[in-house]
């Protein structure tokens, strides 16, 4: 009689998750809620004040940033973290706007660049005072100095653990 397991998932149980401690759960609720409430703060003080979402506002800084105002589609794509179709369906609005304009790549035929305009560059700099009133006063003038500092070393090896290897990821921006 054969008494081997069908597989190996039935050979060895499942490992028990390493579920949270109850401090953990607490630091990650008020982790979740504290970025859900900050997120939604900048993007309806981005919206009243200057007509645009906060990944709009993200996207027109990364174009007034980039050498010549311009970044290839799928670059901006994988520094905002967004899909390629959302991208172009963002950068479609931007356009509508004139904020900025796409424009072939000429040593790429598929591709194709991301420009600020020069209206975009007016919009961002009108805008850009009461969004970063809103990002100190939500954020960093409710911290001491020491609290900041921690901070900002708490998510740089957040940031640090999660940069992702794009090789073979499966990943927004690549899609």
């Amino acid at each position: 009689m054969n008494t081997a397991p069908a597989s190996t998932e039935e050979a060895a149980p499942a490992a028990e998750p390493r579920w949270l401690t109850a401090e953990e759960q607490r630091v990650w609720r008020f982790y979740q809620h504290a970025t859900t409430l900050l997120d939604d703060h900048l993007d309806r003080q981005l919206q009243r004040d200057a007509g645009m979402p906060h990944i709009y506002y993200g996207l027109l800084v990364q174009l007034a940033e980039a050498p010549e105002r311009r970044l290839r589609m799928t670059e901006l794509a994988r520094d905002a973290k967004i899909t390629r179709s959302r991208l172009s369906h963002a950068v479609a609005r931007l356009e509508k706007n004139g904020w900025a304009r796409r424009e072939d790549c000429p040593s790429d035929r598929r591709g194709q660049f991301a420009v600020l305009t020069d209206e975009g560059e007016r919009v961002l700099h009108r805008s850009a005072p009461g969004h970063v009133s809103a990002v100190r006063q939500a954020l960093f003038a409710r911290l001491t100095p020491e609290q900041r500092k921690s901070l900002g070393e708490i998510m740089e090896i957040i940031a640090e653990g999660l940069q992702p290897n794009e090789a073979g990821a499966d990943l927004p921006w690549l899609r």
